[in-house]
C-alpha cells in the first residue's frame, strides 16, 4: 500500500495559512509552480465551499488558480487557471488535485463519524486507497516531497520534460495500460497527450467494467 509521508504538524494553522503554505512550497525538494489566483473565481469558489482563509483549501482557494507540483505532475485545484479546472467544478465530489496519469485526488467522508480525508485513484490498480489524511496533511506532504515515493513505479527515465510539455488539461494515455500485466512497465509502453476528462473518463469505465470500487 502507498502511504505520504505524515509531515503535517497541527500547530502550523493559524489565522492565515497562505503564510504556511507558501513556506511549504519554498522548502520543496522539487519545482512547484503557483498559478495566479482570479480575484472573482476566487471569491466565488470559497463562497461555495464555505471555507475561510484560516485552513489550507480556504488558503489555497482564494490565493491560487492551483499548484502545479514536481515539474507539473500532480496539479492542485485552486479557484482555477487557464484550462485547470477549479476545486468545485466536479459534481457530488470534492477533486483536490489530479496527475499526469490519469489519477484523482479527492477530500472524501467515507465514514459519517470520521472526518473526512483525501482518497486517491490511481490508474495502476483502479481502486480509491484512503490516504488517511486531512486536506492540509494531504498538501503539505505532497509539498514536502512524499511524490517522490509514491509515484516510483509509474514513473519513467525523462518523465520531467514530457510532463512539463503537456497542456494544464492533458495528461498522459498510456498503453498498455498500467492496470494491466502487459502495462506494469510504464517505460516500455507507448505514451501521448490526451485532454485529462478523457483520460479520468477511461480509467473510470475501466473500473467499473472491471467491478472496482466506487467512491
Amino acid at each position: 500500500m502507498r502511504i505520504f509521508d505524515l509531515l503535517w504538524q497541527p500547530d502550523l494553522v493559524d489565522q492565515s495559512a497562505w503564510s504556511d503554505v507558501t513556506a511549504a512550497v519554498a522548502a520543496a525538494p522539487y519545482p512547484i509552480r503557483v498559478l495566479p489566483a482570479d480575484p472573482d473565481r476566487a471569491t466565488t469558489c470559497s463562497a461555495a465551499l464555505g471555507i475561510t482563509t484560516r485552513s489550507w483549501l480556504g488558503a489555497v482557494v482564494a490565493n491560487a488558480g492551483g499548484l502545479l507540483v514536481d515539474h507539473g505532475w500532480v496539479r492542485v485545484l485552486g479557484c482555477g487557471y487557464d484550462r485547470l479546472p477549479d476545486v468545485v467544478t466536479a459534481a457530488g465530489v470534492l477533486t483536490v488535485g489530479y496527475d499526469v496519469m490519469g489519477g484523482q485526488f479527492a477530500w472524501l467522508q467515507a465514514d459519517p463519524n470520521a472526518r473526512p480525508t483525501v482518497h486517491y485513484f490511481g490508474p495502476d490498480d483502479l481502486g480509491w486507497l484512503d490516504l488517511e489524511q486531512g486536506y492540509a496533511e494531504w498538501l503539505n506532504a505532497i509539498l514536502g516531497g512524499s511524490l517522490t515515493r509514491f509515484y516510483e513505479t509509474l514513473r519513467w527515465p525523462g518523465w520531467e520534460a514530457e510532463t512539463e510539455g503537456l497542456n494544464l488539461d492533458e495528461g498522459f494515455s498510456v498503453w498498455p495500460p498500467p492496470f494491466t500485466k502487459e502495462g506494469k512497465d510504464v517505460s516500455a509502453a507507448s505514451r501521448r497527450p490526451i485532454p485529462m476528462a478523457e483520460l479520468v473518463s477511461f480509467y473510470e469505465d475501466a473500473a467499473r467494467q472491471l467491478g472496482g470500487p466506487s467512491r
